[in-house]
């Protein structure tokens, strides 16, 4: 028997597959740590659940008994940085077990989105085997906000399907806020992705972001418009067919925030520039994005307003930005870090 076990999943939500793979851990270990991937997240259609929500699925599935032995790490993602999401998990894991030697990594190699399991060589990995019978967590969610709860039932452990319920309805007739919202994005999402799936290639799309930093602050816009209405955002947007990427940014920014500067002043604090491409940055399919940082130095902040895809704009202090990266849609958090710690 092993001292610690390490088991990483999103858990969007806890399926019967995840149950049955945390039981086989706990058979081979004393202890178990569930390291709760993707926290921090703002609410999608991708991540509906906040880590406290999928702590409380997932401790109400187990006994007295076998909760004792259960421990969670909540861990951020790094998109653009495999190294930096390995030590935060490293760290976390080596304090929860004091430096232990004794531990061993569980899970399932599905397929490619299964990587993590590869960044741990000094464990040992023990196969839990593939309970899902091809079922994922991601058609479990198609089935939730399609509402057909009869097939969630099916996928789900009766406590998570309790969850599952109430944070879908109020009461018979009544759904909850967040759920038709999400439902909202959802169905945008869908939709979009129609209007591609007969082009004979997958469509890559090539947006523009800018990321204006002054007397450390950054300039911010809250989004109008679905998907991620009500979210935090980088002035920009899609890039027009005639323009350069350059001037995609500058006059998205223009357009979303109404800064009183002109392009030439723009150019001139320019200071940096960057592609950001993870693959899954955005639900709308594959999405390319140019950021540019403009460095505007100290003094007081321009007056600005939010304009046409932009229903608020102004000025956040870093330290809010920070403190609200669960605010932020898509990757926009992590633009702006790596920008901000470059200045």
């Amino acid at each position: 028997m092993n001292e610690f076990g390490v088991y990483i999943g999103r858990f969007q939500p806890f399926t019967n597959a995840h149950e049955e793979a945390v039981r086989f851990a706990l058979s081979k270990v004393n202890n178990l740590i569930i390291v709760l991937g993707s926290a921090s997240q703002a609410r999608t259609i991708k991540n509906p659940w906040s880590s406290q929500e999928r702590i409380a699925m997932i401790r109400a599935c187990l006994s007295p008994a076998e909760n004792i032995r259960v421990e969670f790490i909540e861990a951020k993602d790094y998109l653009y940085n495999d190294n930096l999401w390995i030590t935060a998990v490293q760290t976390k894991i080596e304090a929860l077990t004091n430096g232990s030697k004794n531990v061993i990594l569980i899970g399932h190699r599905k397929d490619k989105s299964s990587f993590y399991l590869n960044l741990f060589p000094q464990w040992e990995f023990i196969e839990t085997g593939d309970y899902a019978k091809h079922l994922d967590a991601s058609y479990v969610r198609r089935l939730y906000f399609e509402k057909d709860l009869l097939d969630v039932k099916r996928f789900v452990p009766s406590p998570v399907f309790n969850v599952l319920k109430s944070s879908m309805m109020k009461d018979d007739v009544t759904p909850q806020k967040e759920f038709n919202e999400l439902q909202e994005e959802y169905h945008h999402i869908l939709n979009y992705r129609k209007l591609w799936e007969t082009s004979p290639f997958p469509p890559t799309f090539v947006t523009v972001d800018a990321v204006v930093i002054k007397s450390g602050h950054i300039l911010v816009v809250r989004r109008r418009a679905t998907p991620g209405k009500g979210l935090f955002a980088l002035p920009g947007g899609f890039l027009n067919q005639d323009e350069q990427v350059k001037d995609g940014a500058i006059r998205e920014l223009k357009e979303e925030t109404a800064i009183k500067l002109t392009k030439d002043e723009l150019l001139t604090a320019l200071r940096d520039k960057e592609v950001f491409d993870h693959p899954g940055r955005s639900l709308r399919g594959r999405t390319i994005t140019h950021a540019f940082c403009f460095d505007l130095g100290h003094g007081p902040l321009p007056k600005v307003k939010g304009e046409d895809d932009a229903d608020k704009a102004w000025w956040m202090p870093l330290r809010d930005v920070f403190a609200n990266e669960e605010k932020f849609f898509e990757d926009h958090f992590h633009i702006i870090n790596f920008f901000a710690s470059k200045f």
